[in-house]
């Protein structure tokens, strides 16, 4: 039996009566942990409900800039895309947010964590795959898989036996949606989203206007990156924090970054997300835009075929193993000459780049214009033809015998 317990609690339904479980059922301290990672949420209301709840202690940790500046920027660095859309806003806070629990674990003298993932999730995955990288030793207590409040309904009841306050559904729904939010991203699941053929309501957005109702006018702006990373906005140097508040909110404003997807999970099941990350995708375009002008071919073409690994690991959890930090290495490496401007176009939902330029830029305006140059001999063009048809050639006279 754990002598004490660190629950990762949002304040929201699962977690409460988690909370609340947790002490019933084994009868010893819990410790209530919310990390802010930049969720719009009241903490004094999370703090105040934690302690009603059973919670010997709550601690809030304000892990926004290291959200930014060591899970975000380093994954954007590498040109992060889970199945060709997914910006991985969900899965990036996970391992940050084990990290702290195993850190308070151990300054409290904790045995035990636990968190509110279901056992149909990938969250569970990548919460569980960070404790045991960090320290196996902890005992992990995952409700959702051993407990009988195996149904919403079930899940009320217990909270009502037990004094917890029930938040009202939307709009009266029995199955209203779910929805996750950080720096990065909002996400929502469940409810009415659970059918793919349903279109996604407008008022359930959070941090974007619909690109109908984005302004009639394209916003400008102009991203400058050092070694990958972006660093200034308009000229106006910034830290990664304040960085990706000023994107999100240009993005928002601009009807930018929403994203109606059908994944495939960890777990095996496909399932239907819809996202909000509004400053990741102006941040992912960009990136990818100075690179075009900054990265050698091979470079870029090794590169892209390690994106999808790279991603992968992410989405699944493994965020603390040494082949991530092996990738992570190779993706930094070649970032080193990925230093210039962007110029961003935002309007109605789209954004595109329409400028860039480097100091490192590979692009040579004499080797590449229609008019006349004495760098490059048209006439070499044969023989590279030919070298390169070499076996095209083979194979047609073979066929001819």
């Amino acid at each position: 039996m754990p002598k004490k317990i660190v629950l990762a609690y949002s304040g929201g339904l699962d977690t409460s009566v988690i909370l609340k479980w947790l002490a019933n059922e084994y009868g010893c301290p819990v410790i209530a942990y919310s990390a802010d990672i930049g969720q719009d949420e009241d903490w004094d209301k999370v703090r105040a409900k934690g302690m009603a709840t059973g919670a010997e202690k709550v601690v809030i940790s304000d892990l926004k800039k290291e959200f930014a500046r060591d899970f975000i920027f380093p994954a954007f660095r590498a040109g992060a895309i889970y199945e060709g859309s997914y910006l991985l806003g969900t899965s990036l806070a996970r391992p940050l947010i084990a990290r702290e629990q195993v850190r308070i674990a151990h300054e409290e003298g904790a045995d035990a964590v636990s968190h509110g993932a279901t056992g149909k999730g990938n969250d569970q995955v990548r919460f569980e795959l960070s404790y045991l990288a960090l320290d196996p030793k902890l005992t992990i207590i995952a409700p959702w898989r051993i407990w009988d409040l195996t149904s919403r309904t079930r899940l009320m009841a217990y909270a009502e036996e037990n004094g917890i306050p029930v938040p009202p559904t939307k709009k009266n729904q029995t199955n209203p949606y779910s929805s996750d939010e950080n720096l990065l991203h909002t996400s929502f699941e469940g409810g009415i989203l659970e059918d793919p053929w349903n279109e996604p309501e407008e008022d359930m957005f959070k941090r974007s206007v619909s690109p109908e109702k984005a302004p009639d006018k394209p916003t400008y702006i102009e991203m400058t990156f050092a070694a990958g990373n972006p660093v200034a906005i308009d000229g106006e140097a910034l830290e990664p924090l304040a960085l990706m508040r000023k994107l999100n909110a240009l993005g928002g404003a601009n009807g930018i970054g929403r994203l109606d997807l059908v994944e495939n999970r960890y777990v095996g099941m496909k399932s239907r997300g819809v996202y909000e990350t509004p400053g990741g995708t102006i941040l992912h375009i960009a990136h990818r835009a100075l690179e075009t002008i900054t990265l050698d071919r091979e470079v870029m073409a090794i590169r892209d075929s390690l994106v999808p690994t790279y991603s992968r690991l992410v989405y699944n959890g493994f965020w603390f193993s040494p082949e991530m930090q092996l990738l992570q290495r190779t993706m930094d490496d070649a970032q080193a000459t990925v230093n210039g401007v962007v110029r961003l176009k935002l309007y109605k939902g789209n954004c595109a780049a329409v400028g860039r330029k480097s100091e490192n830029s590979l692009y040579d305006h004499d080797f590449v214009t229609f008019e006349e140059d004495n760098v490059y001999d048209q006439g070499d063009a044969t023989g590279f033809i030919r070298l390169n048809a070499l076996r095209l050639r083979i194979q047609a006279m073979q066929r001819r015998k």
